[in-house]
């Protein structure tokens, strides 16, 4: 059983199918000329940034915000190499700080969850606040009264 992994920018340009012999498949078509290799580039950039952007905004809200963040960055990892180390460091760390809260006990786990929610509800309350002008813990009150 063998690892698998994404292919990145390093590989295209490696050019793998002289190793394999397999035929040139759509992207190596389109890299075979200057014009294909830029458009590829840009295109690639554009759906890839606008991924990571998008995921940006997401992250406050409850949603798969990082998750899109992620995709994003591998998108541009296929064409950029920078891309990759960036989408790599981002994976190492959060499987750092994932293997570090399991080895913590129940009280630092609790604190960290709690910390999580408390920081989504105020970033919820200001987002409602600021774009609807609605105060939530107002509204709240109101209710309980």
């Amino acid at each position: 059983m063998g690892v698998s992994r994404v292919a990145t920018a390093e590989d295209s340009r490696a050019g793998g199918q002289e190793e394999t012999g397999d035929p040139p498949g759509r992207l190596d078509r389109i890299r075979a000329t200057a014009a294909g290799r830029l458009t590829l580039r840009i295109v690639t950039g554009a759906l890839g940034a606008a991924l990571v952007v998008t995921g940006l905004i997401m992250v406050p809200f409850p949603g798969p915000g990082w998750l899109v963040v992620f995709a994003g960055l591998a998108v541009l990892a296929t064409e950029f190499s920078w891309a990759s180390r960036l989408l790599e460091f981002a994976k190492d760390n959060v499987k750092a700080a994932t293997h570090w809260l399991n080895r913590q006990n129940w009280f630092v786990r609790i604190f960290a969850s709690a910390l999580t929610l408390l920081c989504a509800g105020a970033i919820i309350w200001v987002s409602v606040r600021l774009t609807f002008g609605v105060d939530l813990i107002q509204k709240a009150r109101e209710l309980l009264s």
